[in-house]
């Protein structure tokens, strides 16, 4: 898709930061960046969405105040793209998640406002990320993170469509792509204790064996279609999300699928998912099935 790259603006530093990132986002891409202000008022009998008019001077003022810093902090990061403002009614995570039809990637910042506009990671982020119809970018973590793309692979549909806007944000960014894939045996699995796990009689070269496979599978073709991209293959014997969340140190982004079926956003993102957008040391992507 080539729309435009949405971000939340909410006037909170976490926002702003989201800015930034997508401000070069959309240069790298070559679309526009449209802010968007999201405006719960409930006495606005308007479906969410709309244009918001409003009917005070005041508030209209410190909205446009926002989004003006916005708009200058956007202009910063990505000199010369094309920006779009807008303010509209509705909650937060209904009105990106609208937005979120016509975009090639939304961007969120992981804490926001309390009340006003909020963007906290517990409902706007999270929701999004589960329900959004393109790519999802949630921007967290350590300052200015620098490093490779860091893929989860875990053999489900959704690595498919991870793996393959990994490649692409690899390739736009020119850094490298590490695809990590942890594995265990069933007995490690379901052990949660705090010291060695038990022994189990599993024929782990076997194991290990299907781990890279799984691995394999998930990138068949993609370093032909995007040969400026140097990958590294990493199977780990852990838990994943641990492994991710430590791996993340030293990346510049986490990419994972969201998985699951159901209404809520935890069941569609599934736990590896939640845990990375809660506690990752950099930025995370979140890619549905099927998206690009």
């Amino acid at each position: 898709m080539n729309g435009p790259v949405v971000v939340g603006v909410d006037g909170s530093p976490s926002s702003m930061a989201a800015v930034e990132v997508a401000a070069r986002e959309a240069g790298l891409r070559g679309v526009g960046l449209r802010l968007v202000h999201a405006f719960s008022w409930p006495a606005a009998h308007v479906p969410p969405g709309r244009p918001w008019e409003p009917s005070g001077a005041g508030l209209r003022e410190l909205i446009d105040g926002t989004l003006a810093k916005a708009q200058r902090r956007a202009h910063e990061a990505a000199p010369g793209i094309d920006v779009m403002r807008e303010v509209l009614v509705g909650e937060p995570v209904m009105v990106l998640e609208i937005e979120s039809r016509s975009a090639s990637l939304a961007v969120v910042g992981s804490r926001g406002l309390s009340r006003f506009g909020a963007l906290l990671l517990g409902s706007t982020a999270g929701h999004l990320a589960a329900h959004a119809a393109c790519p999802v970018l949630v921007v967290r973590g350590r300052p200015d993170p620098a490093g490779p793309v860091l893929l989860a692979v875990d053999g489900s549909p959704a690595a498919r469509g991870a793996a393959e806007f990994a490649f692409a944000q690899a390739s736009l960014h020119g850094t490298d792509l590490v695809a990590l894939h942890a594995w265990n045996t069933q007995s490690e699995r379901a052990y949660d204790g705090p010291s060695d796990p038990p022994f189990v009689t599993y024929d782990e070269d076997r194991l290990r064996d299907e781990a890279e496979r799984v691995l394999a599978e998930a990138l068949g073709g993609l370093g032909e279609k995007y040969p400026d991209v140097a990958v590294h293959r990493t199977l780990v014997r852990g838990r994943i999300r641990h492994s991710l969340i430590e791996a993340s140190a030293e990346a510049g982004l986490v990419v994972v699928g969201a998985r699951g079926r159901g209404g809520f956003a935890g069941l569609l993102l599934g736990s590896v998912s939640q845990a990375v957008l809660h506690h990752a040391h950099c930025p995370v992507a979140v890619v549905r099935t099927g998206e690009v």
